[in-house]
């Protein structure tokens, strides 16, 4: 086989619609646009939520209640599996992750999660510990402190 031989699977290359070539293709003379009109024009349309002028209706609801979202928290995760890339009796910290490359940034905090086994006897101190992550740490010999 040569690379000039090389051709696409059977169906899996669909030829383009061209607009405007002729009667026989179904979209020609107009492209498919109808005839005039806001939608016939280059950049014609109207916005997402556009109701022809009339209030639209995230405008005509009432706006009520609060949002948390401004003050929720977002932890970086990690799984009681990737600990175990530390030796015996170490003090692992968010600064040690970050500095191991384990998280990119501290966000909120940093959770542990309980996915995976863990095989050493560590101290981990983190901001927030699943109750999972927390037995598995503390089977094994560890200790899970909180910051």
């Amino acid at each position: 086989m040569k690379l000039n031989e090389l051709k696409y699977n059977e169906g899996s290359k669909k030829d383009i619609k061209r607009l405007g070539r002729g009667s026989s293709s179904g979209t020609g003379k107009t492209s498919g646009k109808g005839h005039k009109g806001q939608n016939a024009r280059s950049g014609g349309g109207v916005r997402p939520g556009f109701e022809g002028g009339q209030l639209p209706l995230y405008r005509r609801l009432p706006k009520r209640g609060f949002s948390n979202a401004m003050f929720k928290k977002t932890y970086s995760v990690i799984n009681v599996s990737d600990l175990n890339m530390f030796d015996d009796g170490t003090v692992v910290t968010p600064e040690l992750l970050k500095e191991m490359g384990v998280i990119k940034k501290e966000l909120s905090g940093i959770k542990i999660l309980g996915n995976g086994n863990l095989e050493k006897k560590l101290t981990v101190r983190a901001h927030v510990f699943s109750n999972v992550a927390k037995e598995k740490i503390e089977t094994v010999g560890g200790k899970a402190e909180v910051m």
